[in-house]
């Protein structure tokens, strides 16, 4: 069976690269990249080196019980028993956002001791975790409401759309599903973030007063200048700006304007100013978009197919199981996709380099890469074939080097 094959598949490649990634990390441990050396200490690099093949386990196993977690659903009937179990009691769109949320429910449940243990146990023996257990179930509830608040009048639309059955269903969703996309870009900033982190202004006024002649220079306008507290969940270091229009906002981790020096903050905006004046977060939202319409437009043409429910393990049709069955199956056939993605992104971040060389300064970018490499324990020495597959940011070999040309 097809779905079979490509999850053998997916699962051998991930394994191979999980390996691959632990032996080279730990072959390449006991020594810092000449190009770090006298910036990095060993101390640091082994850390980091730890820290990469902790998480890279922990993700063979939590990859284990997301795959028996999806043959539970489907080939062991998971799926259709919650289908009976719904269709006895409720009716119309009631039974299919019952049935919708009640997947989510227990795949969240399953989730949820292998989030507890990245956060309590990896992050905290790596001196990371700054989060107490009464925040994280805070978070928690906050998301599960905005999950229901959000997430029940978006489904019902999407359903109903389905529901009409028109030749063209698949089209209607998609336009619905882009605009609210756009429209929670717009919204976030001011309405969501600050339910999970507190912003404030920022107050310093020198740096404040370097970051504007940056934004002037740079022909960006920004709605404020905000100082995020992201030091009460963890100590991992950012900057980011967010929001379209009116709604733009420029942040900063309070971790981040801890560890680095006024220069190397104005070299970090840089590069995400990067990003905007290269108009990558257009592009990205551009092929979302463009790869959405076309798994709906897949789905257009496998709804009515008996082999898309009974090779599942479903023995019954209807939009909300063709839904989930969809949503189950796709991140399966897509993986061996990943390192296109990636290769995107990585090009992406040497664009934003070259940016933030050309108008900020490509030595204090470097300095405040290796110290954000060290405060988050980046391995130095990512096994290439791995790297190739999942990193959105290029090695920081490679980063430096081509820092070190400009």
């Amino acid at each position: 069976m097809l779905f079979l094959a490509a999850l053998a598949l997916m699962i051998v490649l991930r394994l191979i690269l999980a390996w691959r990634q632990i032996s080279h990390v730990m072959r390449h441990r006991s020594e810092v990249p000449t190009q770090f050396a006298g910036r990095v200490e060993i101390a640091a690099h082994q850390k980091a080196a730890d820290y990469a093949i902790d998480r890279t386990r922990f993700g063979v196993l939590r990859l284990a019980v997301e795959i028996l977690l999806l043959l539970a659903f489907t080939f062991a009937g998971g799926l259709q028993a919650l289908h009976d179990f719904w269709s006895l009691r409720l009716s119309g769109l009631a039974y299919d956002i019952a049935l919708v949320f009640s997947v989510m429910f227990v795949s969240g449940i399953v989730d949820l001791p292998f989030s507890l243990y990245s956060q309590f146990v990896i992050e905290e023996k790596f001196g990371f975790n700054r989060m107490t257990l009464r925040l994280f179930v805070a978070d928690l509830a906050k998301q599960a409401a905005l999950g229901m608040v959000i997430g029940t009048p978006v489904l019902t639309a999407v359903l109903w759309l389905m529901a009409q059955r028109s030749s063209y269903w698949w089209l209607h969703v998609w336009l619905f599903w882009c605009g609210f996309n756009l429209l929670i870009l717009f919204v976030y900033p001011s309405w969501i973030a600050p339910l999970f982190n507190k912003f404030t202004p920022l107050d310093d006024e020198p740096l404040k007063a370097r970051i504007q002649a940056l934004l002037q220079r740079c022909g960006f306008a920004a709605s404020g200048l905000f100082v995020m507290d992201g030091s009460k969940r963890s100590n991992h270091g950012n900057a980011y700006f967010t929001g379209f229009g009116k709604t733009k906002r420029i942040v900063f981790f309070d971790t981040l304007l801890g560890r680095l020096q006024p220069v190397e903050v104005e070299a970090v905006l840089a590069h995400e100013l990067g990003h905007f004046k290269h108009r990558h977060v257009i592009k990205r939202i551009v092929l979302i978009f463009g790869l959405s319409l076309a798994f709906l437009a897949a789905l257009g043409q496998a709804i009515d197919a008996d082999w898309f429910f009974y090779g599942l393990g479903v023995t019954t049709k209807n939009m909300a199981l063709a839904l989930i069955l969809f949503f189950l199956v796709v991140p399966v056939f897509t993986f061996i996709f990943t390192p296109v993605t990636s290769l995107i992104s990585r090009r992406h971040e040497y664009e934003a380099d070259r940016y933030a060389a050309d108008h900020a300064s490509a030595a204090s970018l470097i300095e405040a890469l290796v110290k954000l490499y060290e405060d988050n324990a980046s391995t130095l020495t990512p096994d290439p074939l791995h790297s190739l597959f999942y990193d959105s940011h290029p090695p920081a070999a490679l980063r430096i080097a081509r820092l070190n040309e400009c």
